[in-house]
C-alpha cells in the first residue's frame, strides 16, 4: 500500500505573510518533503515602498509578488496559489472600502475559492491566521474567516459544488506568538511616552487589544535546522525591510524566545500535551 502523500496548505493575506509568520515551518516540512503550498489573497499593492525599490516595476503590486515568488522559492513552496484580491489597509483606511478590497469581500466568495483549492490539493492539514490576525488588520482577519469557514465547507458536499469531490483535511491550525513579551512591552513604550494605541511607521496599529489576545500554544515547530532559509527569504521581502527584520533586535530575542513556530490548534479539538509536529497522529 502505497503512503499517503503529505501536503501543507497555509491560507494567508498579503506577500511576506508567508515568511514573517509561517516562513519557518513552511521551510521546514519542505525540507522535509511535504508538498507545501500557499494560498495568497492579495498583491499587497497597499504597503509603502520607498519610490527607488520600484525601479523596474510597473507598480508596487508587481513588485511584492515579485519578492513574494523569491520567497516562496526560497522555502521550497512548491506553489503560489494568487486570489485576485486587493489590498487593504488598517482599520479605518480609505482602501477597505474599494470594490476588489479583500477586507470588504464577500466572505462566501472568498470561502468558495479556497474550497476548491482544499478539496484539489487535499491538504491534510491547513494554516491560516489567528482570529484576530496577528494584529488586527482587516484583510488578516477576513481571510481567516473564509480560511475557517472553507476547512469545514470542503468536507460538506452539498456546499459550493464543483469540479472536485468533497475532501476532509484533518487539522487546522491558527499561527499564534505568546503575547507575555507584548505586554512587558507596553509597559516600556509608556515609559518613554509612546502610545501604544498608535503603534507602527504610520500610528495605526493598536497594540493594547492585541496584547490582551490570549491565544493557546497547543504545537511548537522548531525550524533552527532551516534557519537560513528563512532569513534568505525574509530577505527578499526588501521592501517591507526583510533584511532588517532577521538582525539586530530579533537576533537577541531568538535567543531568549528559542526559534520556533507556535500554533493553535483549532481541529480537532486539542489535548494538553504541546504537539512537535503538525502531521501528528495523520498516518
Amino acid at each position: 500500500m502505497t503512503a499517503e502523500k503529505r501536503v501543507l496548505l497555509t491560507v494567508l493575506a498579503h506577500p511576506d505573510d508567508e515568511t514573517f509568520g509561517t516562513g519557518g515551518t513552511l521551510a521546514h516540512y519542505a525540507s522535509l518533503g511535504v508538498e507545501v503550498h500557499l494560498i495568497c489573497a492579495t498583491r499587497g499593492e497597499v504597503g509603502d515602498v520607498e519610490p527607488e525599490m520600484l525601479e523596474g516595476f510597473a507598480s508596487v503590486a508587481e513588485l511584492r509578488e515579485s519578492e513574494l515568488r523569491c520567497a516562496a522559492e526560497t522555502l521550497g513552496i512548491t506553489r503560489v496559489h494568487m486570489l485576485d484580491y486587493r489590498d487593504s489597509g488598517m482599520q479605518g483606511s480609505p482602501d477597505n472600502h474599494h470594490p476588489k478590497a479583500l477586507a470588504a469581500a464577500d466572505i462566501n466568495k472568498v470561502a468558495g475559492e479556497i474550497v476548491q483549492k482544499i478539496r484539489e490539493l487535499k491538504p491534510q492539514v491547513v494554516i491560516t491566521f489567528d482570529p484576530i490576525g496577528g494584529y488586527l488588520h482587516p484583510d488578516h482577519i477576513a481571510i481567516q474567516n473564509a480560511a475557517v469557514k472553507a476547512f469545514y465547507a470542503a468536507a460538506d458536499p452539498d456546499q459550493y459544488k464543483g469540479e472536485y469531490p468533497a475532501y476532509q483535511s484533518r487539522k487546522l491550525y491558527f499561527h499564534t506568538f505568546p503575547h507575555g513579551f507584548l505586554r512587558l512591552s507596553l509597559f516600556f513604550l509608556k515609559l518613554v511616552g509612546k502610545d501604544p494605541h498608535k503603534f507602527g511607521k504610520n500610528g495605526d496599529i493598536d497594540l493594547v487589544p492585541i496584547a490582551e489576545a490570549n491565544f493557546p500554544v497547543n504545537a511548537k515547530i522548531d525550524y533552527r535546522k532551516v534557519l537560513d532559509k528563512r532569513d534568505r527569504a525574509s530577505a527578499c521581502h526588501a521592501s517591507q525591510g526583510g533584511a532588517r527584520i532577521t538582525g539586530g533586535v530579533m537576533k537577541k530575542l531568538r535567543k531568549v524566545f528559542g526559534i520556533s513556530d507556535n500554533y493553535m490548534r483549532a481541529y480537532p479539538p486539542p489535548d494538553k500535551h504541546i504537539e512537535k509536529d503538525l502531521f501528528e497522529g495523520i498516518n
